[in-house]
């Protein structure tokens, strides 16, 4: 399953050697039992900004890779990528969210084709607190309420469509999240 990962980052074009090298740092020899390459391309202002996600998932481990490219800034003359992973335990992995579209859903059967998936994975490192002012039913109060709000445990998300990453990407990511619920499960 490694060489095939390795295929799909080659076949990217995206800085292959380098995301590969990051990987092979955090999977440290561990096999590979399924993972997911998403290449992506961006635009900042006028620029265009490439980035890849590498999803690998070990015996015991879910590897987590991202690199992205810089342009020339004030501390470097010449435009310079980072890449970068996360290694998480298996055992820490508390939720596992897969959110799927699918077109045309009353003639929808199992395992059809879906356009769009988006994979949220949490294991705890990142909360999110959203808050907003809270309010009372009264129009003309002008009292202070506090605050009100929700928290979140996603500490990575994925989505991926046929439209812009294509059909296979899409079962890819599927097959993926079947994987890794799988793993969790113990």
């Amino acid at each position: 399953m490694l060489s095939s990962m390795q295929e799909a980052i080659e076949r990217s074009g995206y800085y292959p050697a380098l995301v590969i090298d990051a990987l092979n740092t955090a999977l440290a020899d561990e096999p590979v039992e399924a993972f997911v390459v998403q290449h992506e391309a961006t635009f900042d202002h006028s620029e265009l900004r490439r980035h890849i996600t590498v999803l690998a998932l070990t015996p015991s481990r879910l590897v987590v890779g991202h690199t992205d490219e810089h342009p020339v800034d004030e501390n470097n003359e010449r435009p310079y990528a980072t890449a970068g992973t996360e290694a998480v335990r298996l055992e820490k992995v508390n939720s596992v969210v897969v959110a799927r579209v699918a077109t045309n859903p009353e003639a929808y059967t199992a395992q059809g084709p879906v356009a769009e998936v988006m994979l949220t994975i949490g294991w705890g490192a990142v909360q999110r607190i959203d808050l907003e002012p809270a309010a009372c039913g009264d129009p003309n109060c002008e009292a202070d309420h506090g605050y009100s709000g929700t928290t979140s445990h996603d500490d990575f998300s994925l989505r991926v469509s046929e439209a812009a990453d294509g059909a296979q990407t899409v079962e890819q990511v599927l097959n993926f999240a079947r994987a890794l619920s799988r793993a969790t499960t113990a």
